[in-house]
């Protein structure tokens, strides 16, 4: 009798909340871990279980400097851009989240990686748990993908994909999407975070033991996160967003988390009839509607990863003399903006406190940098004086809570960039004079204008035209007379 009670699960219920997996044993209204609100659920879960099949046995502890450095060969896809963001290519072994909103283009990705392994002799399983092997096939007409070499199956239930797996071999496996997936053996329903975090462990297992690339696709919240962040995040070894506006055909493929590079890179593809095509010149993309001398208009050299890119920050502050002010930002950081405003505000002496301030990234690009603050100052303050930015500029500088500015990274690079695109100054921080020897040592030959200057102020003053709102007005006075 013991024996069989010892052979049988033990289950327990507990309130989980489906954004973080934060476990409670009786109801939050409030997340503590997440702050999210109405979130927990009553879950079953297992006390006990039987070890799982995928379960390795006789590890034991090895010394470090006894371990021989392991070699990570790379499956080199044919976009260049996913290899760039990846780290250099797919590493054997690695489980791959793709993330992002419905419609975005995730499905059309991973359909078109596949086809470029299969191109390359290489089997790639494709499963999908919400669209039927006729959804597909239409989906790879469209894109010109014949198919051969990409085996389809159309099943959500996770112990059958991985015997169909076993019996496959393939070179490349892709789930779409581990919310469909689920385990008969786990509590809860398909995409609750039990069966998400027990069917992705089972797929990271699988795809360690038989060294094969696993990349699987997740929903995410209506905040913008990968549904179940802190189950999936942490099992995966690589995170993607993919991420774009609604009304723009480009996309921006972006790595939050990668065990095998970099964390920060960006891959940059437009979205047309035949599938995703990469954009060879990103900052010439971003800038192809940007207008010199536009007033509220400034543009910024950002770094994403090792790459340099060149974007347009728009403002437009209008007067509000009945409501609060409203703020609002599109592509920047919320609270940056704030800090931003208060400073101008303090130690530049504008008067914003009864102007609805908009701050937008053209292109649907996110920039997180603090490179971008001086940009984004100049941007307001050009909208609020009416006074356009001289010829040619761009603006980097991070700006501190007492109106200074303060360097950032790899100016030199950043600045190479916009010189390439015909930019002829350059509004930065004053620099220290062994750094500045050394950009100006590597920038000697270039036809550009370094306008070095030391606090927000300042930074107007030089980097704006002398227009206001009065010689406006006068000017205006003056062609009536």
């Amino acid at each position: 009798m013991k024996s069989n009670e010892r052979g049988k699960s033990k289950f327990k219920n507990v309130f989980v909340c489906q954004q973080c997996g934060k476990e409670s044993l009786k109801w939050l209204g409030r997340c503590p871990d997440c702050q999210a609100w109405n979130s927990f659920v009553e879950t079953r879960v297992t006390l006990s279980r039987a070890p799982s099949q995928l379960s390795s046995r006789g590890n034991r502890p090895q010394e470090l400097s006894q371990v021989e450095k392991g070699d990570f060969p790379r499956f080199h896809l044919g976009f260049a851009e996913v290899n760039r963001v990846l780290g250099g290519g797919l590493v054997p072994g690695s489980l791959v989240l793709v993330g992002g909103e419905p419609g975005i283009g995730k499905s059309t990705l991973l359909l078109q990686i596949s086809a470029m392994m299969a191109e390359n002799n290489k089997v790639v399983a494709y499963v999908s748990g919400e669209e039927s092997i006729n959804q597909v096939k239409l989906r790879s007409e469209r894109l010109g993908i014949g198919g051969k070499g990409i085996y389809f199956l159309s099943e959500p239930d996770l112990a059958a994909v991985l015997e169909c797996l076993e019996g496959l071999s393939p070179g490349l496996a892709i789930i779409d999407s581990i919310q469909t997936m689920y385990l008969e053996d786990a509590a809860g329903m398909p995409g609750s975070i039990s069966q998400v975090r027990e069917c992705t462990w089972r797929l990271e297992r699988w795809a360690k033991q038989n060294n094969v690339p696993l990349l699987i696709t997740g929903h995410v919240t209506k905040e913008g996160a990968i549904a179940g962040p802190g189950t999936l995040e942490h099992i995966v070894d690589v995170v993607l967003y993919f991420e774009g506006e609604p009304f723009s055909s480009y996309r921006v493929l972006r790595s939050v988390k990668n065990r095998f590079g970099s964390t920060h890179e960006v891959g940059i593809f437009e979205m047309s009839d035949r599938g995703l095509i990469e954009v060879g010149n990103p900052s010439q993309v971003f800038l192809s509607a940007y207008k010199d001398g536009t007033m509220g208009s400034v543009v910024v050299p950002t770094l994403e990863g090792n790459r340099p890119l060149l974007v347009e920050i728009q403002a437009l502050t209008t007067p509000n003399s009945f409501t609060p002010p409203r703020r609002i930002a599109n592509g920047v950081d919320f609270n940056r903006l704030l800090l931003i405003i208060a400073v101008l505000t303090k130690r530049a002496g504008l008067k914003l406190f009864n102007q609805d301030i908009i701050v937008n990234v053209t292109g649907g690009l996110r920039v997180n940098e603090p490179a971008v603050d001086l940009g984004i100052a100049s941007a307001i303050a050009s909208s609020f004086r009416d006074a356009k930015p001289i010829s040619g500029l761009v603006a980097l500088g991070e700006v501190g809570l007492n109106g200074e500015l303060r360097g950032v990274s790899h100016v030199e690079r950043r600045i190479a960039e916009a010189i390439r695109l015909g930019f002829k100054s350059c509004l930065m921080p004053r620099l220290p004079p062994v750094i500045a020897s050394e950009v100006k040592q590597s920038l000697r030959s270039a036809d550009i204008h370094l306008i070095e200057v030391g606090s927000v102020a300042e930074a107007l003053r030089l980097g704006l035209t002398r227009e206001s709102k009065v010689q406006n007005a006068k000017g205006k006075n003056t062609g009536q007379e």
